[in-house]
């Protein structure tokens, strides 16, 4: 199974029966970190909970979550679109992947190197800042 760039998110939910129909809780984080936004319209696609025994490595990783879309050691071109609670800038990259920028001001744009690499967040040093921005 093949994950698009442009999956918005993953996550695991409960199903819920109500009625005629099912509801699919979405954890407030993805609303929250502005994966999705309350009252739009987005596909979803539903895995099963337990890969079977036949399924490939890329299809279990599919159920355990995407691969960060980042390598340690890489550098990326990013917009600081924020400040966490640390003081730390805050950078989005592909399927909304969060990268944490200490020293940077928001609205900032600069080229990082990746220096850590966790499954939902990444951690970069700043390599160069584009004047136009500051």
């Amino acid at each position: 199974m093949e994950i698009p760039d442009n999956l918005r998110c993953l996550f695991s939910a409960r199903v819920i029966e109500e009625r005629d129909s099912y509801i699919l809780e979405i954890p407030d984080r993805e609303i929250e970190t502005g994966n999705l936004q309350e009252g739009e319209k987005y596909r979803v696609a539903l895995l099963g909970t337990e890969p079977t025994p036949t399924e490939d490595s890329t299809q279990r990783r599919a159920v355990e979550g995407p691969e960060p879309p980042v390598e340690e050691g890489e550098n990326r071109t990013v917009d600081i679109e924020g400040i966490g609670e640390q003081g730390d800038g805050i950078a989005r990259v592909e399927r909304g992947y969060v990268i944490i920028v200490p020293e940077t001001e928001k609205g900032e744009r600069v080229t990082i190197e990746i220096t850590d690499v966790k499954e939902t967040v990444g951690f970069g040093e700043v390599v160069e800042r584009e004047d136009y921005y500051l």
